[in-house]
């Protein structure tokens, strides 16, 4: 049985394609879409998780990461 888990990805649109973050576990990517960006950052979260030690994981692991907008006035 497979175990899921659930991270945020953070995409943006940087020169001619996209860039994806997993910020809990400070890993990123990069495609030429957005839905190819989000699926290299999957698979590289995958392979993470199949090759990095318990110890690394948990060291790198943040578990509450929130993602919100916020309004800065200027002048």
């Amino acid at each position: 049985m497979n175990k899921k888990f659930q991270f945020t990805a953070v995409i943006e649109k940087e020169g001619n394609g996209y860039v994806s973050l997993c910020p809990e576990l400070d890993i990123a990517s990069q495609g030429d879409t957005v839905e190819e960006a989000s699926a290299n950052l999957k698979e590289a979260v995958e392979l993470f998780l199949e090759t990095a030690s318990t110890a690394e994981i948990s060291q790198r692991l943040h578990e509450e990461v929130f993602v919100t907008r916020m309004e800065v006035a200027i002048g």
